[in-house]
């Protein structure tokens, strides 16, 4: 008899796409949380057992995670208060333990150790340290950055002829979020008990400068790289209307970058799916008409 899977988080763009293929694969004995659960009111008319789960109130968790076996905790957007996010994913450790969780899978973010630039860094690494003197077996997920995310970005450096950034001679080991889904299936279905940290990558990395290339290429128009240094992309960005804390935000991931700390390439998504994951020329290639609208 198959585990019963829980899936928090199941109404945001992670969640759903993981609850989607578990319907394909195992379809029975799966639970999936949501804050509002009246969003997933099409997964309730297919069987699936739907729960309100408030990560705030820590005791609202015990009984939405009732009966879980091996659960997926994908990281809360909560980034409004300093703390709160970590205070969240310790409840949700904290819950799971109570509830008789065997084995918990946690969406992470690549080197999350201190010294991280990444401005929410230690909301994951805390998360990871909590989980290792929990007494649970658990799957850490480091996901590196989306290839998903280029679709905004490209679009406008396209249409302006020029990608900023100040991630210097940096590559990004870019991951599609289908194969950050395809990869959180695959650990949470898996009957692995014990406990492991995986870097979740795509199979190669690329600079800004080969980026530059590809959108130029892709759609038709030259793109130049123009590196800058952080202080002025935040700048930058505040004065297109981007709010500071957002700008901060961007602007630590380029810094990590620029740091060498996400271009290493792993093979994890292959290791545990069977299957490669999707490169960014590949993933870009199949968006070519979004890439070439935006020199139009």
């Amino acid at each position: 008899m198959s585990a019963t899977l829980l899936v928090t988080g199941a109404s945001g763009h992670l969640g759903r796409r993981v609850v989607e293929l578990l319907l394909e694969s195992h379809p029975d004995s799966l639970i999936v949380t949501t804050r509002e659960p009246s969003k997933l009111a099409d997964l309730a008319a297919r069987g699936v057992t739907v729960r309100k789960a408030d990560f705030d109130d820590a005791k609202s968790l015990d009984a939405a995670f009732a009966g879980a076996e091996r659960l997926l905790l994908i990281s809360t957007d909560s980034l409004d208060v300093p703390g709160r996010r970590i205070t969240q994913h310790r409840s949700a450790v904290d819950a799971a333990r109570r509830a008789g969780v065997r084995h918990v899978v946690y969406t992470s973010l690549t080197r999350p150790e201190p010294g991280s630039p990444v401005t929410f860094a230690q909301d994951h690494w805390q998360t990871e340290q909590a989980l290792a003197k929990s007494g649970l077996g658990y799957t850490v997920l480091r996901n590196n950055l989306y290839a998903d995310l280029l679709l905004h970005s490209l679009p406008q450096a396209i249409a302006t002829g020029q990608l900023v950034a100040a991630t210097g001679t940096g590559s990004t080991a870019f991951v599609t979020r289908e194969d950050c889904a395809r990869i959180a299936v695959a650990a949470l279905t898996s009957t692995f008990d014990g406990k492991r940290t995986l870097e979740v990558t795509g199979p190669s990395a690329v600079s800004h400068a080969e980026l530059a290339r590809l959108a130029g290429e892709l759609s038709g128009r030259p793109v130049q790289f123009v590196p800058v240094d952080a202080e002025s992309l935040k700048a930058g960005m505040v004065s297109h209307g981007l709010p500071a804390p957002m700008a901060e935000v961007y602007a630590s991931f380029d810094v990590a970058v620029a740091r060498g700390l996400m271009g290493e390439a792993t093979g994890s998504v292959a290791e545990l799916t069977g299957k490669a994951p999707t490169s960014v020329a590949s993933f870009l290639t199949s968006h070519r008409e979004t890439l070439k609208a935006a020199a139009r």
